[in-house]
């Protein structure tokens, strides 16, 4: 039997949709399966996911993925999970069940608790960022796990006797996988109850946004079995929990301070390795935990993150009805040379790093008769580039050391159009991998190292090759006026709420 395992799974539960991808041991995709879940907006700024629904799902993704590569368990090495941090979901430790939906990273509705939190303190949204890397900010899953403990009759005190079990998507997967109530690191960070000094839940913490340490998981590292899989997938090791991004910078080969990427996916995440010790941003930017594989040292990361990238071209597509599909943007945009003079501030849930506000909201400026369909999906794709533009600018000045060129990764990066506006913006190549779907890679690597699959020698960087590079352009005229005109509509979005 063992003789037969020659695959690695990646379980793929993201914003919008669950994929399984198989790679084999030279990192070459066999295959993927994906199915998409519904987004339950009860109000708006309020984003919910049905749990019980992923679930099946994933499942239904892993038997696919199995019978596309024409393989049953006994073909898989290993399961490495990775995921969309900060959703979170509470469920019954006796029947398994969710007790609420999911709410979902994106949820705005956690706001007040935050900025009361905030006014207790002569720090205000800072409070707590030394402690844990992070501002307080609707983005984290805290007070969202409060909320339902407070909005569930009776949750809480069966939150407080353990019959009620949190985590993160990881943890919830883990647990219908193996029955085990576990977290990776990088997941558990995103809570905001973790320490960077413990790397453990912290108890100022959690009776700051009234979280019964009861409930939570244990934490474990982002490399090791976690158990072994039940049901239809008996004995398969979990051996693997990533954050989406972590995962991608692990998939990446930023395994070494000073490597930094970015994903385009719902939102944009950049994420640069600052090695052994965390650095403290002074320019908008988070401080999270990058991956720990195995018993080595935690490596910790500088992040910047925008929350809406992909999201706005579906915006496009589902709410305006301008394209038919999120690939049309690109043709579209193409069709002019530029926006027409109009920009897109893409704030549906405020504006994360480097401005943190939450009362922004979404704005078109500088429409004129002039502006067509095509200058909006243009104006789009801007947007996007500009947003990630002044996440490479942050990340340069807290660090002192400009960046050399931009790892990129995520279904976006399929659009030339908009490689090329970055790159242009950035004054630096963009670089994409043969495989972009570094998330999952980097998920399957770290479940591969855990069990044998790869040696902890074999770096995820040299088994993926460079697909293309994008190098500006632009004058420095043109750039200046980009993002001048950006700095300009993005003043007009904040303080909106």
């Amino acid at each position: 039997m063992a003789a037969a395992r020659r695959l690695v799974a990646a379980i793929d539960q993201g914003t919008t949709s669950s994929r399984c991808i198989l790679f084999d041991e030279k990192a070459a995709i066999v295959a993927v399966a994906q199915k998409e879940h519904r987004q339950i907006f009860p109000r708006p700024g309020w984003v919910e996911h049905d749990a019980a629904e992923i679930w099946e799902n994933v499942r239904d993704c892993v038997h696919v993925a199995l019978a596309r590569a024409g393989i049953s368990r006994h073909g898989l090495a290993a399961i490495g999970i990775t995921n969309q941090r900060e959703t979170c979901v509470l469920w019954d430790r006796a029947t398994g069940r969710p007790i609420h939906n999911a709410i979902v990273w994106q949820d705005t509705r956690t706001e007040p608790i935050m900025a009361a939190l905030a006014e207790e303190n002569a720090l205000g949204r800072d409070r707590f960022r030394q402690k844990t890397g992070l501002p307080l900010a609707s983005y984290f899953s805290a007070a969202k796990i409060a909320l339902i403990l407070d909005g569930v009759p009776g949750a809480r005190e069966a939150a407080r006797a353990g019959r009620i079990a949190a985590g993160t998507m990881d943890s919830w997967l883990i647990w219908k996988l193996t029955g085990r109530h576990l977290t990776d690191i990088t997941n558990a960070h995103r809570t905001q109850l973790v320490s960077l000094d413990t790397l453990d839940w912290d108890e100022e913490l959690l009776d700051a946004f009234h979280v019964p340490r009861a409930m939570l998981p244990e934490i474990r590292s982002s490399s090791e079995v976690y158990g072994h899989a039940q049901d239809t997938l008996w004995g398969v090791p979990v051996a693997a929990a990533l954050g989406d991004q972590q995962a991608a910078l692990v998939g990446q080969g930023c395994l070494s301070p000073g490597q930094a990427k970015c994903t385009y996916g719902t939102g944009n995440f950049l994420l640069l390795n600052t090695g052994e010790a965390p650095v403290h941003s002074r320019h908008g930017l988070v401080t999270t935990i990058a991956y720990r594989l195995g018993d080595e040292p935690a490596a910790f990361a500088l992040e910047g993150s925008i929350a809406v990238t992909g999201a706005l071209i579906q915006w496009l597509r589902d709410n305006l009805g301008i394209i038919d599909t999120a690939a049309e943007v690109e043709s579209l945009a193409e069709s002019v040379e530029d926006s027409g003079g109009a920009v897109v501030v893409p704030a549906f849930s405020g504006l994360f790093a480097p401005h943190w506000r939450p009362d922004a909201r979404g704005i078109i400026a500088g429409l004129t008769g002039y502006v067509t369909k095509a200058h909006l999906a243009r104006a789009a794709l801007e947007a996007v580039a500009c947003q990630t533009a002044e996440l490479v600018e942050a990340m340069a000045a807290d660090t002192g050391q400009p960046f050399t060129e931009l790892k990129v990764d995520g279904g976006m990066t399929a659009n030339a159009l908009l490689m090329q506006i970055q790159a242009d913006l950035i004054e630096l190549p963009v670089v994409r991998p043969s495989v972009i779907e570094t998330s999952c890679f980097g998920a399957a690597w770290a479940a591969g190292v855990a069990t044998g699959f790869w040696h902890r020698a074999t770096l995820p960087d040299s088994l993926l090759g460079v697909d293309r590079q994008w190098r500006p352009v632009r004058t420095d005229d043109w750039r200046v006026s980009m993002m001048q005109q950006w700095d300009k509509a993005v003043s007009r979005a904040s303080g909106w709420i």
